[in-house]
């Protein structure tokens, strides 16, 4: 397995939450710019982000969803924590432009800059988890929605990079604080990966060794 490929198998293992689409009704969004000024303020006042997640596999090759659960931590600019702990213990961190992966075997590091594809891939994680993604209508089709609870924003690419690993990406925001609290990759036929964000606490203090790579 080459390196950008290990990258984006490392960034499939992460993401999202049941559909939300499951149990809300969900029209198209009346307001976008309205949304996208809050999300803007939001995104800049947040400076960490600390929760616990739930992730969804689905494969069509197997027969049950397999499911995850873990600690995320992220803390600006672009320090990221993936934190497996059941029923496997994973860890994915990146910090200063570098990929650390380890399991109970086996520890990796990358450097993102060395690949376009790695700094690609990077710049879609935090603009996911900051909402900077939705600047970005150049590389992505974007449709907006809304319901009672939620804003819904799907994104198709156009990037013949992404097409090649992503049909659809879905991102569900807490109406409430504008926080994700979902987000969904759907990679062909009926394969995705999904992760509910839960227990969020906003602009708490996280240790400095949390994104060490050790």
């Amino acid at each position: 397995m080459n390196r950008t490929v290990a990258f984006f198998a490392c960034f499939c293992l992460i993401f999202v939450m049941p559909h939300a689409g499951a149990q809300e009704t969900f029209r198209p969004m009346s307001d976008i710019g309205t949304f996208k000024e809050k999300l803007a303020v939001m995104s800049g006042a947040t400076q960490t982000i600390v929760c616990n997640f739930v992730q969804e596999k689905n494969l069509s090759v197997l027969s049950e969803k397999v499911i995850s659960k873990g600690q995320f931590y992220f803390k600006k600019e672009n320090n990221i924590r993936w934190e497996y702990t059941d029923p496997y213990k994973y860890l994915i961190i990146i910090s200063n432009n570098q990929l650390f992966t380890r399991d109970d075997k086996n520890q990796n590091q990358y450097d993102i800059q060395s690949s376009a594809m790695f700094q690609e891939m990077n710049k879609f994680i935090s603009g996911c988890i900051q909402g900077d993604i939705l600047k970005n209508d150049r590389d992505y089709a974007i449709t907006y929605f809304e319901s009672s609870r939620s804003y819904y924003v799907t994104l198709i690419p156009r990037n013949e990079k992404m097409k090649q690993m992503l049909n659809e990406v879905q991102i569900f925001f807490d109406r409430k604080d504008l926080t994700v609290s979902s987000l969904k990759m759907i990679e062909s036929g009926e394969d995705y990966t999904r992760i509910n964000f839960i227990d969020k606490k906003l602009n708490t203090e996280i240790p400095v060794e949390k994104f060490n790579f050790k």
